[in-house]
């Protein structure tokens, strides 16, 4: 992934800076470049992540695996399960959404699916060992711990709440497992037809949300100086760690990304706690992200989403403040 973001920079750098004559230290510049190699990345990643969960989910025993998670959903479980494969799995915010579906086509429970969504930007291996290097192994394996923590937790209270009804409408009726059974015995080339069926009606309906979503985030990271939220941030105001998560919502970075920031805010006096509110609200609660939420679920559900992440995300900041 890292060579492709690399290739595309170049190429985007060519593109603006020597074809178009465009300054590299303009904000312009900036935020063009962003976009340019943040929407690629993103789209391919949604095409290739969309189609692999389809041809999963085609495999897939659905009936075994719903009872039995349905099963197990009450001991949390499924819950960290789901939360593990989240940390192991090298998704954004944006791209974890596609694998969110097709785990709501497979019939999962939602507070199970959710504790992936919440868990998968927050924590990778590539982020782990770049935190690792930066804080030493204390700080990072209370960094991981949390996010599977907050991942289970935020799943399970999702689903207490009552909040599997508020799934888009589209979603719940996308795949159901009717036609299976007649499915179960046909081979790859005969399933494909209605694997690129489901996947392009998901990227269809995704495009236009990663599009707009991208483009407040490269003007958010073109235009809005580091400065600005050192200001807000600084270790005298008692309330940075709430404000901290907050103010970080309209960016989009992933871990990997924003590492460095994390750092400046640090050598700068920032509570590491508050820096990683900071953080986490960046990788796990951006604006581009709620905007592609929007066409998965319902506002009931984004809002209830956002505040138990939130919660969860300053809570984090508070105890990290605490031990360190």
């Amino acid at each position: 992934m890292e060579s492709l973001e690399r290739v595309l920079s170049e190429w985007a750098g060519y593109l603006l800076y020597d074809l178009l004559g465009i300054s590299v230290e303009s904000s312009l510049g900036v935020t063009v470049h962003y976009f340019l190699v943040t929407f690629t990345v993103l789209i391919l990643l949604v095409i290739l992540v969309t189609y692999l969960m389809g041809t999963i989910v085609s495999y897939l025993p659905m009936e075994k695996v719903k009872n039995y998670l349905d099963k197990h959903k009450h001991s949390g479980f499924g819950n960290l399960a789901a939360s593990i494969l989240g940390a192991v799995t090298p998704f954004c915010s944006c791209s974890s959404i596609p694998l969110f579906v097709g785990m709501m086509q497979a019939r999962m429970p939602l507070g199970i699916a959710l504790s992936f969504l919440i868990t998968s930007p927050l924590v990778n291996e590539i982020a782990i060992a770049l935190f690792w290097a930066t804080f030493g192994w204390k700080v990072t394996l209370v960094y991981v711990i949390s996010g599977i923590v907050l991942g289970v937790l935020g799943g399970i209270v999702l689903e207490k709440l009552g909040m599997e009804h508020h799934i888009a409408e589209w979603l719940k009726n996308l795949g159901k497992p009717v036609g299976q059974t007649q499915t179960r015995n046909k081979t790859f080339k005969e399933r494909l037809p209605q694997i690129h069926a489901d996947a392009s009606q998901t990227i269809r309906k995704l495009v236009p949300y990663v599009f707009f979503g991208i483009v407040i985030g490269a003007l958010v990271h073109g235009y809005v100086p580091e400065s600005f939220f050192e200001e807000y941030i600084s270790k005298s105001n008692p309330l940075a760690v709430p404000l901290a998560v907050v103010l970080s919502i309209p960016l989009y970075i992933d871990a990997v990304g924003i590492l460095p920031v994390l750092e400046s805010l640090v050598g700068k006096g920032v509570p590491l706690g508050t820096a990683m509110a900071f953080m986490m609200g960046a990788i796990g609660l951006s604006l581009p992200e709620a905007m592609l939420l929007k066409k998965v679920m319902q506002k009931r559900l984004i809002i209830a989403f956002f505040s138990t992440i939130a919660t969860g995300m300053i809570l984090s900041g508070w105890l990290f403040n605490l031990l360190f």
